[in-house]
């Protein structure tokens, strides 16, 4: 089992005085394509910024390309579900994770397995990005309570281990927002950012913003624009937002 070495959870970022920041949805192995999207959009490394909703593996081709992903100074991903299986690699459910995409990991030797687990265990759960219009909270899945102050606290000083495991499931794995199209929002940010579901299109619920538009399986990678919260592509108000 990996030592226990703690890391940060919730990751804060300046506002970006030199360009733009994006938000993209969920990848699993699938890099080329994202390039093709950042391209599209005239995406400039030199100044902007790319912030992922996780799940960066599993699924796709490219799995291993995440690591030159993740030293790309202007990337800044959460970690997703899937993304934390690979740090829980010596103790999860191995068959569950295979069955959902994970054989392209089940396939290296133990050492490389180790080193990608290290370079996961620094993903934090919650990232905040400071915006001129205000703060803007990225997660992989959902936010379980009714304020961001309140997650910032669970996440960075939470009362037991088993509370903070509860916390970071619902932060990776919860659908329940979007299955229940609950608009009430998440007071104390100006928007939150999601991926985890599939959807046709970006659903915002509130001011939350779900962007897994399945550009990993034959749909398209959104670009969310934090400063002025517009999608490239844009909405498309002729389709509705559920993945059929």
């Amino acid at each position: 089992m990996l030592e226990n070495i703690e890391v940060s959870r919730v990751k804060r970022f300046a506002a970006n005085t030199a360009g733009r920041d994006f938000a993209v949805g969920d990848i699993h192995g699938h890099f080329t394509r994202l390039q093709t999207a950042l391209d599209a959009a005239g995406f400039d490394p030199a100044i902007d910024r790319l912030f992922s909703v996780g799940d960066l593996v599993d699924r796709g081709p490219e799995c291993r390309a995440v690591i030159d992903w993740l030293a790309k100074p202007w990337f800044h991903p959460v970690r997703g579900n899937h993304d934390d299986y690979v740090v829980r690699f010596d103790t999860c459910d191995v068959d569950n994770w295979v069955y959902n995409g994970g054989s392209w990991f089940a396939g290296l030797a133990w050492d490389e397995q180790r080193e990608f687990a290290v370079q996961f265990r620094d993903i934090p759960i919650a990232i905040e990005v400071e915006t001129a219009g205000g703060l803007i909270g990225i997660l992989h899945a959902d936010c379980p309570f009714p304020s961001w102050d309140q997650l910032r606290t669970e996440l960075e000083a939470p009362e037991s281990n088993k509370r903070l495991k509860l916390v970071q499931n619902s932060c990776m794995w919860s659908r329940s927002r979007i299955q229940d199209a609950d608009s009430s929002g998440v007071a104390g940010i100006r928007a939150l950012v999601v991926g985890h579901t599939p959807l046709r299109q970006p659903a915002v619920l509130g001011n939350v913003y779900h962007i897994d538009t399945a550009g990993w399986m034959g749909g398209h990678f959104t670009l969310l624009d934090l400063a002025s919260l517009k999608c490239t592509p844009p909405i498309n108000p002729s389709l509705s937002y559920d993945w059929e």
